[in-house]
Formats: C-alpha cells, sequence, structure tokens
C-alpha cells in the first residue's frame, strides 16, 4: 500500500508516521505543500493521502477537494480541530475517509490501514465477480 502524507509538520506527525511505516506492506511518501501532493497523485497512485489541516500554500480542505476532484476513488483523511458535526458540514460530499487529530498517533495509523485494507478487498472481490 502506498501512502502519502502531506504536512510541514513532520514532529507532529511522527508517531502516525512511525505507526504506518512499521506495518508490513506500507510504503510512505512526504509531501510538505499542496502542490506537491498534486504533483505527486498524478504521477503516483496512493492507496491514502493523509492532509494536515493547514499547509504551506493552501487549506488541507482545499487540497481534498482538489484531489477529489481529479480522482474522485481516492482515499483521503484530513487532520482538523473542527468539531465532528462541524467537519462533516465542511467536508460534505468529500468522501472522506477520517477526521484526523492534529497531532495524529499511532491509534490513527492502526486504524487507517485497516480500513484501507477492506477498501482495497472490497475493490477486489468486486473486480474478480466482474471478469
Amino acid at each position: 500500500m502506498l501512502f502519502l502524507m502531506v504536512t510541514s509538520r513532520q514532529n507532529e506527525w511522527s508517531k502516525l508516521a512511525r505507526g504506518l511505516e512499521t506495518a508490513p506492506g506500507v510504503e510512505l511518501l512526504w509531501a510538505e505543500s499542496g502542490t506537491a501532493a498534486l504533483q505527486a497523485a498524478q504521477v503516483n497512485s496512493f492507496d491514502l493521502i493523509l492532509i494536515d489541516e493547514v499547509l504551506e500554500d493552501m487549506p488541507g480542505l482545499d487540497l481534498a477537494k482538489n484531489l477529489i476532484k481529479s480522482n474522485p476513488m481516492l482515499n483521503c483523511a484530513l487532520s482538523s480541530a473542527l468539531s465532528k458535526e462541524s467537519f462533516h458540514e465542511a467536508s460534505e460530499g468529500l468522501g472522506l475517509l477520517a477526521q484526523l487529530p492534529l497531532d495524529p498517533g499511532e491509534q490513527q495509523a492502526h486504524d487507517l490501514i485497516e480500513q484501507v485494507t477492506a477498501i482495497i478487498k472490497l475493490i477486489q472481490g468486486a473486480e474478480s465477480t466482474l471478469t
């Protein structure tokens, strides 16, 4: 599985990164800006993109919108300080996989890996029934 972490706060996201990197079969790439993430998404097929709330060049929510607009099947998770209700309203229609805390940790990494693995299995199962 190929994941992209988009943040300029690598120290605050180090626990999440450690949780992802120690999982078998996970490769982790980093981008510090929305522009770099958009470029990376053009040349890589990411299984999940994890986006910080505020990036160097745009809000994380704007990046999620741009990514999903270009590929509606892309899995994204976004860190946000908003309440669950406000986050739901702000991200409605985007199909975000998860709302992450501002300093996500190893538990979020494990939860995300489980969710992405389940999605991949569903897609593979659907594809095998179509062929």
